[in-house]
């Protein structure tokens, strides 16, 4: 089986929420199933910013729907989307 390059949109629960210790929370979460390439924050508005992670994940572990309850699950985060998925080449 190939990888495949996930892009996950997370949004925090507010504007209080502190996006790096989030990033650093969420970063540590998803280390355990893949290799997080890259990390982007998108201004969504009203001052509240996303967190786009870019992740390399084993396409034989199935549905990212398990990582995505356990994203859901870290203190300060909203909601977790998915938002891309492509099969890595090469």
């Amino acid at each position: 089986m190939a990888n495949v390059i996930i892009t996950f949109k997370i949004m925090p629960e507010s504007l209080e929420v502190n996006l790096d210790n989030l990033e650093k929370d969420v970063k540590s979460l998803i280390s355990r199933y893949g290799e997080v390439g890259k990390i982007e924050r998108e201004e969504v508005a009203f001052g509240l910013e996303a967190l786009n992670f870019i992740v390399i994940y084993d396409e034989a572990k199935g549905s990212t729907e398990f990582l995505e309850d356990n994203i859901r699950n870290v203190d300060g985060v909203m909601s977790v989307e998915v938002t891309d998925v492509r099969r890595q080449i090469g």
